[in-house]
């Protein structure tokens, strides 16, 4: 899933230029947005949901003729994309967001501030925006993946009739390793030549007799004790072959992918060269 934000201070057009690639993206594939609304309420206290929620509900959805909205607590910007990208959206169109640090088109004074990282576009507020070229900019970003994405992807497959079944690896950061308390991995890789690894591996072991496809996604940047690393998924037509070639899946994006790890601990942080992410 391609993610943009559309940034900026208010009444600057943001959501007219959420509305217009919404409505260009919508071209080329099925398209989710995220509003930032520090201060508002979907669900106010003399709704039926809002008592739900104020009695103490962890989450409560919403269903009507047209619409499924589900209200959850300590609601986080990547919660909401990863649900976009599990939904099997092919784009997301963030409105707000300034402080993160996903790509973002900018608008007016706001694309000057301090703080604001990642811009990819400076546009001028409430002006005639060349759409079309936005829109490549959107297709030039990283892909936004989950497990859930994977799963669904590797679902979509024509020859999906043939699997009878999916087996799917994640590694995690793990915490505690030989009395050594990890609080966070950095990975770092060089793009083009680790994501070219991983799809010859992909190529190859789809090669397989049975095998009917196989995906991989390696995350990059800082990630957190207990967060996701790594994801491997196969569908294949029998489990025999199944777990075997997940497993020498995993074995070879450990051997084979150029990718570097800076371990943050307790007793202070050093880099690795170890491939294997915190399996």
């Amino acid at each position: 899933m391609k993610v943009i934000c559309v940034s900026g201070y208010k009444n600057t057009g943001k959501t007219t230029l959420v509305t217009r690639l919404v409505e260009a993206l919508s071209e080329k594939g099925s398209v989710g947005t995220v509003k930032i609304m520090s201060h508002h309420r979907f669900n106010p206290t003399d709704t039926d949901t809002g008592k739900h929620f104020d009695a103490g509900a962890d989450a409560v959805a919403a269903i009507t003729d047209s619409e499924l909205v589900i209200v959850k607590r300590n609601p986080t910007l990547d919660q909401a994309l990863d649900s976009l990208a599990d939904a099997g959206m092919d784009f997301a169109v963030v409105e707000g967001a300034k402080s993160s640090s996903l790509p973002k088109i900018v608008l007016g004074e706001a694309a000057d501030a301090e703080g604001i990282v990642n811009v990819v576009a400076r546009l001028p507020e409430r002006a005639d925006w060349d759409t079309d070229r936005l829109v490549e900019l959107v297709l030039e970003q990283e892909d936004w993946v989950t497990l859930g994405s994977l799963i669904r992807k590797i679902k979509s497959n024509p020859d999906i009739g043939f699997s009878g079944g999916i087996a799917t690896f994640t590694g995690i950061v793990r915490e505690m390793t030989d009395g050594t308390h990890t609080q966070a991995l950095e990975f770092e890789k060089y793009a083009d030549v680790a994501e070219r690894a991983m799809e010859k591996i992909c190529v190859e072991m789809k090669q397989r007799e049975g095998i009917i496809d196989v995906l991989m996604h390696h995350r990059t940047g800082l990630i957190k004790a207990g967060e996701d690393i790594v994801y491997i998924v196969v569908a294949a037509g029998h489990r025999k072959e199944l777990f075997v070639t997940l497993v020498d899946a995993l074995e070879r994006l450990k051997e084979e992918v150029p990718i570097w790890k800076k371990e943050l601990t307790l007793d202070g942080d050093f880099w690795v060269h170890d491939k294997s992410g915190g399996e």
